[in-house]
């Protein structure tokens, strides 16, 4: 099993769990608290491989954050979502408030089919729970092919998280961006990342596992440098990636995810580009002149303190690779996966 790549600073230990073991826990889990049977094993098989690919801010933590909007009514579990064209020609992916993995599988399905028509797709998705980690959507669709732009904001007056640069205090989400297009001879290239130093997945898995964030990612309440997510959740703030350039990043998704799509739901509308790359160039051509680029940059040679140059994307293929079938969590985090299934296990037996 290849070295965990991590942002947590960890105190405690980690356990190994199979992912077999893993995907029949929580299946069941989300099948005890009434979601159907295929959404249930979307979730847990979406989530383990998050952990998986080492990407665990969106991975098995998410369980307890899921159940608990579940349980207060915030996550549907009864709703399918659906594919509506509206009257001006767009296509809207409407989640009705369900888990948003699901939906925005869908939306990526959605944008394909569209896309052999036209070469060309825009979806909006509303009103959806969570949507897990993005990177695999986009990494699924660019093996097929597809070039896709995915973005995510809204409702900025509630999700203070992210300071504005210059600011020291939350005024926006963590709106991520994911793109995705088929790349050289190891796969595709795929970015997806969050406009903050962190997802805001990192400060959760942090306070799950017990554990210290890295040093220039949030501020206090007053401002102040801190590694506690518990400061985070006192009235702290996440500052943003790369300065100016992240705010910028930030701001965009906010005023298309809001502005140009409407208000958005309790956690965020998000917009999806798809585009057919075999309308401009044959796959092989661009594998071809991809794999030139990438391989000049693999080949630069590394700074002090990194072994190599990578490629974006393919560090969480090669961590899936390398897992065997396991993954390593933070034994407190695991430890309340367990206590949340041997509870609702409790309440069903009643």
């Amino acid at each position: 099993m290849q070295k965990l790549t991590t942002k947590l600073k960890l105190n405690g230990e980690r356990v190994k769990v199979a992912a077999d073991e893993a995907l029949v826990i929580i299946t069941k889990i989300f099948n005890q608290l009434g979601c159907p049977e295929k959404t249930s094993l979307a979730i847990a098989d979406h989530l383990i491989d998050a952990n998986l690919c080492g990407v665990e801010s969106h991975g098995v933590m998410r369980v307890m954050q899921y159940a608990e909007q579940i349980q207060n009514g915030f996550m549907k579990v009864d709703i399918n979502p659906k594919v509506r064209k509206m009257e001006s020609g767009t296509t809207v992916v409407d989640g009705g408030m369900t888990n948003g993995i699901p939906v925005m599988t869908l939306a990526y399905e959605t944008a394909m089919n569209l896309v052999a028509e036209n070469g060309l797709a825009a979806v909006s998705i509303l009103n959806t729970g969570h949507t897990g980690r993005h990177g695999a959507f986009a990494d699924d669709a660019a093996k097929k092919g597809f070039l896709t732009i995915c973005t995510g904001g809204g409702n900025h007056r509630i999700h203070k998280q992210v300071t504005p640069y210059g600011g020291a205090r939350g005024m926006l989400p963590t709106n991520p961006w994911c793109i995705g297009i088929p790349g050289g001879d190891h796969g595709p290239v795929v970015m997806d990342f969050a406009t903050g130093k962190v997802a805001g997945g990192w400060i959760y898995a942090a306070r799950s596992a017990g554990a210290l964030l890295p040093e220039g990612c949030i501020i206090d309440r007053y401002g102040n440098p801190t590694q506690d997510p518990e400061d985070y959740f006192d009235g702290g703030a996440i500052l943003p990636m790369g300065g100016h350039k992240g705010y910028a990043l930030s701001l965009m998704a906010e005023l298309i995810g809001e502005a140009m799509l409407g208000p958005a739901s309790p956690e965020c509308n998000w917009f999806l580009l798809a585009i057919d790359t075999r309308k401009f160039r044959k796959p092989d051509a661009l594998q071809a002149a991809a794999e030139e680029v990438l391989s000049d940059l693999r080949n630069c040679p590394p700074a002090p303190g990194f072994d190599r140059v990578e490629i974006p994307g393919e560090r969480e293929r090669e961590q899936r690779r390398l897992s065997n079938g396991i993954i390593a969590i933070p034994a407190d985090t695991w430890q309340q996966v367990l206590e949340l299934s041997g509870k609702l296990k409790k309440e069903k037996n009643r």
